[in-house]
């Protein structure tokens, strides 16, 4: 989630007993990738398996499904050919139920507009659809003069 825009803030939820909460708390960094709507195998291998237990990068490369390159300003490995790949500094930490929320400053981000991003949910990944057209601008316009008289009209 992105959270702020000065200073660029990222917040990730990773469960509290998961490698990846442990790897962050001990380095005090961490990278977000944005996977390629390609990047489906990748995606399934690092959300299914613990790194206690399986080196999914091995696997990955292994199998020619992955390549990664060293971030250059944190000690972590990205994901090439992502849609956006973000490094980190950890700045706050919350535990949050059974997740912790750690947010980090970005410190090197960068994005390919060509590369349509992969999404998730329901249990099943997803193409982004086609843009949605923003209002006319005489609507929004009107929605200007109306939030201007309401403003002016408030008690606050």
């Amino acid at each position: 989630h992105h959270i702020s825009y000065s200073p660029s803030l990222i917040a990730v939820n990773i469960r509290g007993h998961d490698a990846t909460a442990e790897n962050i708390r001990e380095s005090k960094e961490f990278g977000v990738n944005i996977a390629a709507e390609d990047q489906n195998v990748l995606c399934s291998v690092a959300g299914r398996y613990t790194g206690r237990h399986i080196d999914k990068i091995s696997v990955l490369e292994e199998n020619g499904i992955a390549v990664f390159y060293n971030a250059k300003h944190i000690k972590a490995l990205m994901v090439q050919r992502a849609a956006m790949n973000a490094e980190c500094k950890l700045v706050k930490q919350e535990e949050l139920g059974d997740h912790i929320m750690f947010i980090g400053e970005v410190v090197e981000i960068s994005a390919d507009e060509n590369i349509r991003p992969l999404l998730y949910h329901n249990g099943k990944y997803w193409k982004l659809g086609e843009g949605i057209v923003k209002p006319a601008p005489e609507i929004l316009n009107r929605i200007e003069e109306l939030a201007q008289k309401k403003h002016s009209n408030s008690r606050l």
